[in-house]
């Protein structure tokens, strides 16, 4: 399970270390190999252990062509979708087309989502942060959830 939000630093070449716990993770879950794609509903990116990106590969290509958000949502995941291996040095490569399309650039923030990760630009993220306070109505589900 992937927890927390972690500080990171993304070299000139795209690289980022992943921070030493999510490493280990990683590296038990999947061997380090990971599917990177685009968030379809914010500017940030989706880390997925391979084996979880191959749960909903599935469902994501089951998806009516038919449909224009069904379709913008495939065209975002799979269109976008790198196979990435974590390297000797716990490291990655973001390919150039994901760090333009997240806005990423030297600061950075990898947030635990449970079976994934999101990778956003430090100001990306610390905006959504400030502005994300009474955004739309609270789903039924969460009505009973005690914090």
């Amino acid at each position: 399970m992937y927890l927390g939000s972690h500080a990171i630093n993304m070299d000139a070449k795209g690289r980022l270390a992943i921070p030493a716990r999510v490493r280990d993770t990683l590296l038990e879950d999947c061997a380090g190999r990971l599917v990177v794609t685009a968030h379809t509903e914010e500017r940030c990116l989706l880390v997925y252990p391979e084996p979880q990106w191959q749960e909903i590969l599935p469902k994501i290509e089951a998806l009516s062509s038919f449909n224009k958000v069904a379709r913008r949502a495939q065209r975002l995941l799979i269109g976008y979708a790198c196979e990435l291996q974590v390297d000797a040095n716990g490291r990655v490569l973001i390919p150039p087309t994901l760090r333009e399309y997240a806005g990423l650039e030297k600061k950075l923030m990898l947030v635990g989502q449970g079976k994934k990760l999101e990778l956003w630009s430090e100001d990306r993220w610390m905006n959504w942060l400030d502005d994300s306070e009474g955004e739309g109505e609270m789903p039924e589900e969460m009505a009973s959830l005690s914090l």
